[in-house]
């Protein structure tokens, strides 16, 4: 019987490498001069700092243009709302979603049984999901559904399995 596993991974070197190289822009750019710019990566969060929301709001495409160039999906962020810091800074946190939790497999067990299709059962296994099927192509046609499904996080399909 052929199988999949559906899961939600972020590949932690590729976010801290985008993160460097954003830090690295900001201390080089001239619109940054002065703002006393931060940017750093936190046990699970990405945090940003700015003299202003204006500069913070610069400072957050200047970083999801790094995460998008190492093929980071921006889905799994999660923004926090800006606060306000000492000085009149602005300050905000993005949170690094990874697995696939309970309300979320739920949703992607639901979609496949919706599709219709013979032979294909799913099953959690912790954070992600298994599908099962007879066919290979049955298998392709849950891929390419879950693809096309706009879920608000980023899914990967690994050990395919004939």
């Amino acid at each position: 019987m052929a199988s999949f596993d559906v899961v939600s991974e972020i590949d932690l070197q590729e976010v801290r490498n985008a993160v460097d190289q954003a830090a690295r822009e900001i201390h080089t750019r001239f619109d940054f001069k002065g703002t006393d710019s931060n940017i750093e990566l936190q046990d699970g969060a990405i945090a940003l700092e700015s003299s202003t929301e204006e500069r913070l709001a610069a400072l957050v495409v200047v970083l999801e243009e790094k995460l998008v160039r190492r093929k980071v999906s921006l889905k799994s962020l999660d923004w926090g709302k800006v606060e306000s810091a000492s000085g009149g800074r602005s300050r905000q946190v993005a949170g690094l979603r990874a697995g696939i939790d309970s309300d979320s497999s739920r949703t992607i067990n639901k979609m496949v049984k919706d599709l219709g299709i013979k032979g294909i059962q799913t099953q959690t296994q912790g954070d992600q999901v298994r599908v099962n099927g007879k066919k290979r192509d049955a298998l392709q046609e849950v891929i390419a559904a879950l693809k096309a499904a706009d879920l608000d996080l980023p899914l990967q399909f690994t050990n395919f399995r004939d």
